[in-house]
């Protein structure tokens, strides 16, 4: 797909639609059909896609185990699907070096993404912990601001860290989201923030440029919008909740129990 003036266009609005409080709230979609279902939602503004997803859906593990070009793929095909701005989860951003990372976000700009998700944390643990040193990240995350300024799209950087998830304290999370913001990312998302006072925190700390994942039993959608966050995803949530609802068509099926109503239904 070529990069055109409306992917610009496509991003400026997607960079728009991230406000402080009246969030921007992401149901993730893994390919052609999941993404017309949920743009055909009333109130949907935009879609991203989820690694994990995308991953399961052809046969493959998450975290950069399914190669760079099916990755590419399903983010196209997504993308080609819908007339929404679409935001690609490219996990470490499927590159060694800065130079490489940015490669792989120019790519996925000509696949069809204005935004993409770039995360901090490692396969496993090196020498310095289970996170990218800071510095090394920041080299990445300015490579992705480059790569999108070469191709005039002014890309929505959400960079993710996941200090939380990994037991490491707020103070860390907000250290490390600051020096991303400043490094040139549009939102923080802060992978393990699950109570209203840690998001409120963080909302606090990084000027409400923070992006959460909505997860069953962690704050309600509105709670977070009050929080002040700026971006809610859901991230494989959406395709668990879409098979859970296949396993149990299965097992009435094969229990000769009613089929559902909405068995008719149809991806337009």
């Amino acid at each position: 797909m070529p990069i055109t003036e409306e992917s610009a266009a496509r991003a400026r609005r997607l960079r728009e639609l991230h406000r402080p409080g009246d969030p921007l709230v992401l149901v993730n979609v893994w390919d052609a059909a999941s993404a017309r279902v949920v743009a055909a939602a009333p109130g949907t503004a935009a879609l991203a896609t989820a690694s994990w997803s995308i991953a399961a859906a052809r046969g493959s593990a998450d975290g950069e185990r399914l190669p760079l070009g099916e990755m590419l793929d399903g983010i196209a095909r997504v993308a080609a699907a819908v007339d929404l701005p679409v935001t690609a989860d490219l996990e470490r951003g499927y590159g060694a070096t800065p130079a490489d990372v940015g490669a792989s976000v120019t790519r996925a700009l000509e696949a069809g993404a204005v935004g993409c998700n770039i995360e901090d944390g490692l396969p496993e643990w090196g020498p310095a912990g289970p996170l990218r040193p800071l510095e090394e990240q920041l080299e990445r995350l300015r490579a992705v601001r480059e790569a999108g300024e070469r191709a005039g799209v002014p890309l929505v950087l959400n960079a993710r860290t996941d200090a939380l998830a990994e037991g490491l304290p707020v103070r860390e999370a907000v250290r490390r989201g600051r020096a991303f913001l400043d490094a040139g990312a549009d939102c923080v998302f802060a992978l393990g923030a699950e109570t209203v006072p840690v998001v409120e925190e963080l909302v606090e700390a990084l000027d409400g440029r923070v992006s959460v994942l909505a997860t069953t039993g962690g704050p309600s959608l509105p709670e977070l919008a009050a929080a002040g966050v700026a971006r809610v995803s859901m991230g494989p949530g959406p395709m668990g909740a879409a098979y859970a609802a296949l396993r149990r068509l299965a097992e009435d099926a094969a229990a000769g129990r009613p089929l559902p109503t909405d068995l008719a239904f149809r991806p337009s």
